[in-house]
């Protein structure tokens, strides 16, 4: 199992590069999706039929993951296409599908898989638009309905991970916002929500989330490892994970690990832009939690981390 000598899981996020690296006839992946257009055109019907090609998918990687060791996974937000513009109920296929989330969930308990999800970065709940909090919200709670259907208890082990979004250049006022738009949502988020610091020193640092959101409203921060490099708070990179792993209470922590690809291929391009694999050990300071490594290569680079880096340590 991919995990260190403190019992540390490694996972890897949305995309298994070996099932999906095939002929097109034999993929197995659950981000099948459509551009906008598309979606007018063919509608629930075509929306539905990916659903549900997704979501069998799904229970395969979930099998996979577990025949190669690996039991910590995040699900792709791809894996309703379109979901904004409708319930999930209303899909043509939905008992279906609802069969095949319920499968993943008794599943994934049976096997002692942890699966969460990161909704994309247009989720704004800090937002002074209405319609973006709207939208946001209506995002947000498609996931708790599927964390729902797959039987998973409300709490932070199967996270639903956001970024506060942007600052608005006010981030008391922001953060006030994001406190008060945690109100309008069900228990079903509310209470698998965590957020993650960012990679710019104009949004949030690890003790910026702390103080201003943590202590207002109890969410967990999720510290990412590569974006503490561009906005530290003015703390080391212990001090700035050991705070966040303080706000998780009984829940197993989660932490995000990446590597600059500028560093891997010499090449010009954003810092925090993720490499396609990752080269130095992580430094666990010798603390528990689950490990997303945020790799272009996925569990191609999560396996070659652990044989590097782990594997001899056991």
């Amino acid at each position: 199992m991919y995990c260190n000598k403190i019992g540390n899981l490694f996972g890897y996020a949305c995309i298994n590069t070996e099932l999906s690296s095939v002929p097109k006839s034999e993929r197995i992946m659950t981000n099948r999706s459509m551009i906008k257009k598309t979606f007018d055109e063919k509608g629930l019907k075509y929306a539905s039929e990916l659903s549900l090609l997704n979501t069998s998918d799904l229970i395969k990687i979930i099998k996979w993951n577990d025949s190669n060791g690996i039991k910590f996974f995040r699900i792709s937000s791809e894996i309703f296409p379109w979901s904004s513009e409708y319930n999930l109920e209303d899909l043509p296929d939905f008992s279906s599908i609802k069969k095949n989330l319920e499968n993943v969930g008794s599943l994934a308990l049976k096997l002692g898989h942890r699966l969460t999800f990161h909704p994309g970065p247009f989720n704004k709940l800090s937002s002074p638009n209405d319609n973006i909090v709207s939208n946001t919200i209506k995002d947000l709670e498609t996931h708790g309905k599927i964390f729902d259907l797959m039987g998973f208890e409300k709490t932070t082990y199967n996270k639903i991970n956001i970024h506060i979004g942007a600052a608005y250049d006010d981030k008391k006022t922001s953060l006030y916002t994001f406190n008060k738009n945690l109100e309008k949502l069900s228990d079903s988020v509310r209470m698998r929500l965590t957020v993650e610091n960012d990679d710019k020193e104009s949004l949030y640092s690890t003790l910026e989330l702390y103080n201003g959101l943590y202590k207002v409203s109890g969410v967990p921060i999720v510290f990412d490892y590569h974006h503490h490099k561009f906005c530290t708070g003015g703390q080391s990179e212990e001090d700035a994970l050991l705070l966040a792993l303080s706000t998780w209470e009984n829940i197993k922590p989660v932490t995000h690990y990446s590597e600059s690809r500028s560093d891997e291929y010499r090449e010009k391009c954003k810092p925090q832009a993720h490499s396609d694999f990752i080269y130095n050990k992580i430094n666990n300071y010798n603390q528990k939690f689950d490990c997303m490594i945020e790799a272009k290569m996925k569990e191609q680079a999560l396996i070659k981390y652990f044989n590097t880096h782990e594997k001899e340590s056991l």
